[in-house]
């Protein structure tokens, strides 16, 4: 009876261990390839799943690769998984040698960033899948370069990158792979290429620095003969300006002039007319007096009177008895 009892007990624990082993929980963004007897059966997603234990196994992946670490030296690693991680992944390429079409080697290495789309084929289509990706970038990544020139490769990354993933993405479909895009990291000419290009940048620097340089000295000596072209023509107009009312000063003074004159001269005249006089002997007599006094005040002791002088002295008679007539 005690035996009965204790091989039912361990056909019932039996049964509760393969309960508990037909029960499969797959985390978020990761699956498991499900082979039955050998044979691809199904893809377990994320959430509970129900597997029949002995019977349903999952498939063990084996990969290995290189990987760079932080000192530049390339680790051989290997890994076993049964879980496809589904998410974005990057994988870092250790530094090769590349020719470019001039036949300058350099050293570049690069970033692939991959998802995988379809994990039975992950699993079915190839057997390494990082070492084949990886061996995949190695070959297009020296056709590509070897199509440029040095300062090609070293101005052209974009178009490197995309070249690179649209080949890729091509050549890595059939293995259920999304090749989202590459980054080149690195790109090292030999030192002596270096030593080259950093002699070329300095001597384009200072000839950018001369052109420049006499750039701000031509424009300098521009603006200063504008300046003074600008200043010598503000300042011949000004003189001119001030010419112009000079003159126009001048001449109205001279017309002001005249003006009272005129008016004098009407006067005096139309007074000699009323007193039944000579205008024009009093005014020529005026005048000869006026001209007297220069020539006196000069200094002269021999002052020369004109032939006419006894005409004028006349008229000085007659300028006598109209003044005292007009008393």
């Amino acid at each position: 009876m005690e035996v009965i009892v204790f091989l039912m007990a361990m056909v019932a624990l039996f049964f509760v261990v393969l309960l508990f082993k037909g029960i499969v929980v797959v985390r978020q963004a990761e699956v498991m390839i499900i082979e039955r007897l050998g044979k691809y059966h199904r893809t377990l997603v994320s959430g509970i799943n129900v597997i029949i234990p002995i019977i349903d196994r999952p498939r063990s992946i084996e990969w290995r690769f290189v990987r760079t670490d932080v000192k530049g030296q390339n680790l051989f690693i290997h890994t076993s998984t049964k879980r496809l991680d589904l998410r974005e992944g990057v994988y870092d390429f250790p530094r090769q040698g590349v020719i470019t079409k001039d036949n300058v080697t350099i050293e570049i290495n690069a970033l692939l960033y991959y998802q995988i789309a379809d994990p039975m084929k992950v699993v079915y289509e190839i057997s390494n899948l990082p070492d084949a990706i990886q061996k995949l970038t190695q070959t297009t990544l020296r056709n590509v370069i070897g199509e440029l020139d040095l300062d090609e490769t070293l101005t052209s990354r974009d178009t490197i990158n995309s070249k690179l993933r649209v080949i890729l993405d091509e050549a890595s479909h059939k293995w259920g792979v999304k090749v989202n895009r590459v980054e080149l990291q690195d790109i090292i000419p030999p030192r002596d290429i270096q030593d080259a290009m950093e002699k070329q940048m300095r001597a384009e620097r200072d000839r950018r620095a001369t052109i420049l340089s006499a750039e701000a000295e031509k424009r300098s000596a521009i603006l200063d003969s504008e300046g003074k072209r600008e200043s010598q023509i503000n300042k011949a107009e000004g003189d001119k300006q001030s010419q112009i009312l000079y003159a126009q000063g001048q001449a109205e003074a001279r017309v002001a002039v005249a003006e009272a004159e005129a008016e004098a001269i009407r006067r005096v005249a139309q007074a000699v007319a009323d007193l039944k006089g000579d205008p024009t002997s009093y005014l020529i007599a005026v005048r000869y007096i006026e001209a007297m006094k220069e020539m006196a005040a000069g200094g002269n002791k021999v002052v020369f009177m004109p032939f006419e002088a006894s005409g004028v002295m006349g008229s000085l008679g007659s300028m006598k008895e109209l003044w005292k007539t007009m008393q």
